[in-house]
């Protein structure tokens, strides 16, 4: 019986990233002892990508609204934090102690819109980290230009850690995908006793994200950077959408 593998390789000296930097290099110098093959995933921590976009954000020139006074009291939250949760936000969903979830302006259910204080400087004063302008976009730069620098038809992905609705922890999910189709349909496909799929749709991009989370790591591994290797995919040029679940099913609002 045939088996299958796959191989997730995450180096270890990215160097500290900083505003302007540029990725594509960063990338190709990371991966020197991993040169790139035909069908490759290269993954890019969201971190990175907001830091070389400049999407740090100093919290002492942050003046809070009415409505963050306001949202801040309900949620146990730093004001200056909430106005930049709210300027990330299309709708606030749920406000809690604790807790403030909206749908960011990239269509995402997330907490905080996705904004994190952890493995940031704070040397200045505190900071926040805001998710990337347009991960997507940054993805298809990526991609060309380790296409061109390789030779080799590779794909990108923007991945980051979100908690969930229904489940307890956070895992790894695509925020920018760009290469191939991250939700892979089975409809239609026989499955072991030859009865056709009905309603089977893959999330393909979040199960290569949460992957090459384990190894990339949570907290000061200092692994930003992961190839994907031995997995097959349809190339496709989608981006992160077809991940969104659209708001007239989405049950929970």
């Amino acid at each position: 019986m045939a088996g299958a593998a796959l191989s997730i390789l995450a180096p270890g000296d990215v160097p500290r990233i900083e505003a302007g930097a540029e990725l594509g290099e960063i990338v190709r110098r990371s991966l020197l002892t991993c040169p790139l093959e035909d069908g490759d995933i290269v993954v890019l921590a969201q971190k990175i990508v907001s830091k070389a976009e400049g999407r740090l954000v100093p919290l002492r020139g942050v003046r809070p609204s009415l409505r963050a006074e306001s949202l801040a009291r309900q949620a146990d939250k730093d004001p200056r934090l909430v106005e930049l949760i709210l300027g990330e936000a299309k709708e606030v969903v749920r406000v809690a102690p604790g807790v403030l979830v909206v749908e960011h302006r990239l269509g995402m259910i997330l907490a905080n819109a996705g904004i994190d204080q952890s493995n940031i400087a704070h040397e200045a004063g505190e900071a926040a980290l805001l998710l990337p302008l347009d991960p997507d976009r940054t993805c298809r730069a990526l991609r060309r230009s380790l296409v061109e620098a390789s030779g080799r038809q590779v794909a990108v992905m923007v991945v980051d850690s979100v908690g969930r609705a229904w489940r307890n922890g956070t895992v790894g999910i695509a925020i920018g995908v760009s290469g191939f189709d991250p939700l892979l349909d089975l409809r239609g496909r026989p499955d072991m006793f030859g009865r056709a799929l009905r309603s089977s749709e893959l999330g393909l991009g979040d199960e290569v994200a949460a992957a090459a989370s384990l190894v990339m790591g949570q907290g000061d591994e200092g692994r930003p950077i992961a190839v994907v290797r031995g997995l097959r995919w349809t190339p496709a040029e989608t981006g992160a959408a077809p991940l969104l679940r659209p708001r007239s099913r989405d049950l929970f609002r």
